[in-house]
């Protein structure tokens, strides 16, 4: 299972091979090849950050299954997105483009199979904007009401939420040198952050939770009677914060042989989040001293609650601003994903005003007005949530029934494909078939699974708009697709191979 030995071993060398390979895929290099290995996978767990998804959702899975559904629905859900980590880097590794899920599609299964994925990867993306920097918009102002009495009312969070959008947007635009360095420190940040939060509540607090009730106590506050069913609602927590480790493979036109670091890049994510998340989890519920305050937190964010009731105010404080910046750096690197793809999509000319969204800064090599459209779609994705507390539900929705199916598509259509698809320098060999369909029947499991209500009697309050959140991705991609059909396609042929008037970018390598 271990990729083909990397035929050069100058970095340079590989630089040039890798845009080669991007012209042989039809695409002219414009985009600066700063970022390397390290900086690749970086950006994919920062993206994951399980620091924002777990703490954000530990309140829901407080109550759809309790401790023993959050542990080993971790676990479970883990490895079955290993398996989906690891079919899809091998495509990534045969097309390393900033399209990536798109455009493997479109190479592999045509014009209508790339279209679709390429839609319901956009979305996907910008609700995962949408849903990281409004948690982290919450985090704040639960912060600011512990330290000065700030009431986080829904205007107040939507200004918050703004401002780090903006923050955002900004730090993108300094060039993808940058971004890889943030997301580098972000590792260490959030590994440090996990290890700092879970010794602090190890040591300090006099009381903990016993292993049985950590890994055994189940509790359902769903309304539905059915321990699997709400079992596998449960599994939401995990499935949630398991997204946007294809951040890799977007950023493969602005990584150092790409065909390998991007696929490394997506499998090291999740297996390093899958390991530090498991701990993360297990401390957070050892340490709780009060499952219904916690659950029921004043604050609104029960992880919260556990800090202030082990550590105290100033302990809590402290640790909750260690999340904040974590919940930060993730959005930080899901704005440079989610441009790209953006980036990608108009370069394809399948967004309206394409010819805006794909230009590049000549002095930065990145695409400013990509940026831009990133961060706005995000905020309208969000205003809703000022009207409405189901709203940002909604969002995440749009993230997980976005970006999961579309995951699973490049997969599925290199299983068609049989020897019709040839491997890129990572590859899975015998195991390719095996892994391959164990992703895709995970995908299809889960995207019915979250569609399904999550709380009983089902009301306009209650009901999980998943479903609908999904038509209406499909139902804007059809629409679309008779308008822009003319305009809309991948290169056929290299199209871009005669082109040498690049600069070297290698240097500074990330």
């Amino acid at each position: 299972m271990s990729p083909s030995p990397d035929p050069s071993n100058s970095p340079g060398s590989a630089h040039h091979d890798e845009e080669e390979r991007l012209r042989e895929l039809g695409y002219r290099p414009v985009l600066a090849r700063r970022m390397g290995g390290f900086g690749n996978f970086a950006i994919s767990f920062s993206v994951i950050s399980i620091l924002s998804g777990c703490m954000t959702l530990y309140g829901f899975g407080l109550g759809t299954g309790g401790p023993a559904v959050m542990l080993w629905g971790w676990a479970c859900v883990g490895l079955f997105v290993l398996c989906v980590g690891l079919a899809l880097a091998e495509v990534t590794s045969a097309y390393p483009t900033s399209g990536a899920l798109y455009y493997m599609a479109d190479r592999l299964g045509g014009r209508r199979w790339g279209w679709y994925t390429g839609w319901l990867n956009l979305l996907g993306l910008l609700g995962a904007i949408a849903g990281i920097d409004y948690g982290a918009a919450l985090f704040t102002g639960a912060f600011a009401n512990l330290r000065w009495g700030f009431e986080p009312t829904p205007g107040g969070t939507m200004l918050i939420f703004v401002a780090i959008l903006l923050l955002h947007a900004v730090l993108n635009l300094f060039g993808v040198r940058l971004v890889s360095l943030l997301n580098s420190v972000s590792v260490w940040w959030h590994l440090g952050g996990v290890a700092l939060i879970v010794g602090a509540l190890v040591i300090v607090p006099d009381h903990h939770r016993s292993p049985s009730f950590v890994f055994t106590e189940f509790v359902n506050d769903t309304g539905w009677s059915s321990p699997l069913y709400v079992a596998a609602i449960g599994l939401l927590l995990a499935q949630y914060t398991f997204s946007g480790y294809d951040a890799s493979a977007h950023l493969s036109e602005e990584t150092a042989n790409a065909s390998v670091s991007a696929a490394r890049g997506i499998v090291r994510a999740v297996w390093v989040s899958w390991l530090a998340g498991f701990v993360l989890l297990a401390g957070l519920t050892f340490a709780i001293q009060d499952y219904d305050a916690t659950r029921d937190s004043a604050t609104g964010v029960p992880p919260a609650q556990i800090l202030l009731d082990g550590l105290g105010a100033d302990g809590a404080s402290a640790l909750l601003l260690v999340v904040i910046v974590a919940q930060l750096f993730c959005g930080n690197a899901e704005v440079a994903a989610a441009s790209r793809m953006v980036f990608a999509f108009s370069r394809d000319g399948a967004l309206p005003g394409s010819g805006l969204w794909r230009r590049v800064s000549h002095r930065t090599q990145t695409p400013v007005a990509a940026v831009w459209l990133s961060v706005a779609a995000a905020c309208l994705l969000a205003l809703p949530s000022l009207y409405s507390a189901t709203a940002y539900g909604a969002v995440t929705a749009i993230n997980v029934i976005g970006i999961t199916p579309a995951y699973a598509i490049p997969v599925l259509l290199r299983l068609r494909a049989g020897d019709r698809f040839t491997p890129g320098p990572w590859s899975l060999g015998r195991f390719s078939r095996p892994v391959g369909w164990i992703a895709v029947v995970w995908v299809a499991l889960v995207t019915v699974l979250f569609c399904l209500p999550q709380s009983s009697p089902v009301t306009p309050g209650t009901m999980n708009y998943a479903s609908l959140a999904l038509i209406a991705v499909l139902l804007l991609a059809s629409v679309w697709w008779y308008v822009a059909r003319r305009s809309y396609g991948t290169p056929t042929t290299a199209a871009y191979g005669s082109d040498r008037d690049q600069a070297e970018l290698a240097e500074g390598i990330v």
